[in-house]
């Protein structure tokens, strides 16, 4: 599965002649923050979201409460920012989609190489739907969650308009676009989430993004 953390990256300095000592705490945090991450999205696919509770993921982390209470301020925080790295990685998936396309009116093969690329995740898909009937009963949550998809899609839509596209007219603008491109994903991954056959939910995302116009017609 995929695992998209960052470490925090620490440059020490000292005096001439100093000798430099690296500070550990720092390092330590983030090796804290990681793990409590990576056992998070663990059991967060196993059991589902609302059966979790912080104990559960302290627990698979081989962690204390206070370990967690250091990082973050409920199991919603920590999946927001699981859901913000899957975001960061779908983007950059389609930045380098777009890159691998040297003709910018060939969106053929831009919808081969995305389709291709594009986060298919099953257990992060799990995730991400007990997490979102979760939301659906909690207005302040859901307006989170709409700002955080918000959010993907403008930086898609960044990365669209980067690249000099030529989309086809009946698509409308590159907002649009963009919103079309999300549509397709979201329903491919509710089938995969069914059959858990990733083949075939990629081959109907490619499908499915041509026959909403990204590809043109034919």
């Amino acid at each position: 599965m995929n695992s998209p953390h960052s470490t925090e990256s620490v440059t020490p300095t000292a005096a001439a002649g100093s000798p430099v000592k690296a500070p550990r705490i720092t390092r330590r945090r983030a090796e804290t923050r990681a793990r409590l991450l990576d056992a998070a999205f663990r059991v967060f696919a196993e059991k589902g979201f609302g059966a979790v509770r912080i104990d559960d993921v302290c627990g698979a982390a081989g962690y204390t409460r206070g370990a967690f209470y250091s990082q973050f301020d409920s199991l919603e925080e920590l999946f927001f920012v699981l859901y913000d790295q899957r975001a960061t990685l779908i983007n950059e998936q389609v930045r380098a989609a777009l890159d691998a396309v040297a003709d910018p009116t060939d969106l053929e093969s831009f919808v081969d190489r995305l389709s291709a690329t594009l986060l298919l995740d099953r257990d992060w898909l799990l995730v991400k739907t007990d997490f979102l009937t979760h939301a659906a009963r909690r207005p302040e949550t859901a307006a989170r969650l709409i700002t955080h998809r918000a959010q993907l899609r403008s930086a898609l839509e960044a990365k669209l308009a980067e690249s000099k596209f030529s989309l086809p007219a009946e698509l409308g603008s590159i907002g649009e676009a963009a919103r079309a491109v999300i549509a397709a994903y979201d329903g491919v991954t509710v089938q995969l989430l069914l059959d858990n056959d990733q083949p075939a939910a990629r081959a109907w995302l490619a499908r499915l993004i041509r026959q909403l116009g990204v590809a043109g017609r034919t």
